[in-house]
């Protein structure tokens, strides 16, 4: 790449088992970047909590969004996240963005929602956080219970930071 290169992307397929093989991660994921909600609270406070997080037995924190990986950098940017360019590194220092451009990840976890007549979003992801441990869902949170198609509300009460940490330090003693 060229030195100020807008794009330093390479294309790559990622998979899940190079995310969380061997690994036990924190993922959270919600429905866009540069939303209110997921850029005012969200994403800020998994990336102040990050080193906390990795205290407590994490080796890494993803969040994931339906978006293309474009925006999601554009996003990260935005946001105020140090930017790590390091050859094969995965964005960013800290909280690394996921982009999901095709929902194949959320698809898998059971996660899609559509919101086409209430935001006009179109297919997206419903609010969660999880922790997963080599593999497999240690523990999930999903917002509102449950996934509601064209939700009005935007839930945001057990996905958070502050929720995630209550968890891993339970589950640490």
């Amino acid at each position: 790449h060229l030195p100020g290169d807008e794009n330093p992307f390479d294309w790559k397929d990622v998979t899940s088992e190079d995310y969380f093989k061997g690994k036990r991660a924190v993922v959270f994921s919600l429905p866009g970047a540069f939303t209110p909600t997921c850029s005012s609270t969200h994403l800020p406070g998994y990336e102040a909590a990050y080193e906390e997080i990795l205290s407590l037995g994490v080796d890494e924190v993803y969040c994931l969004s339906v978006n293309d990986a474009f925006v999601m950098r554009q996003w990260g940017l935005k946001q105020g996240l140090t930017e790590d360019k390091t050859i094969g590194a995965n964005g960013f220092e800290k909280v690394k963005l996921i982009p999901d451009g095709a929902a194949l990840f959320t698809r898998g976890m059971g996660m899609s929602c559509n919101w086409d007549t209430e935001r006009g979003f179109g297919e997206r992801s419903w609010r969660y956080a999880a922790v997963i441990n080599d593999m497999k869902v240690e523990k999930l949170f999903i917002e509102g219970g449950g996934i509601t198609q064209n939700s009005g509300p935007d839930p945001f009460e057990v996905s958070d930071a502050g929720t995630m940490l209550e968890y891993l330090e339970s589950a640490a003693n």
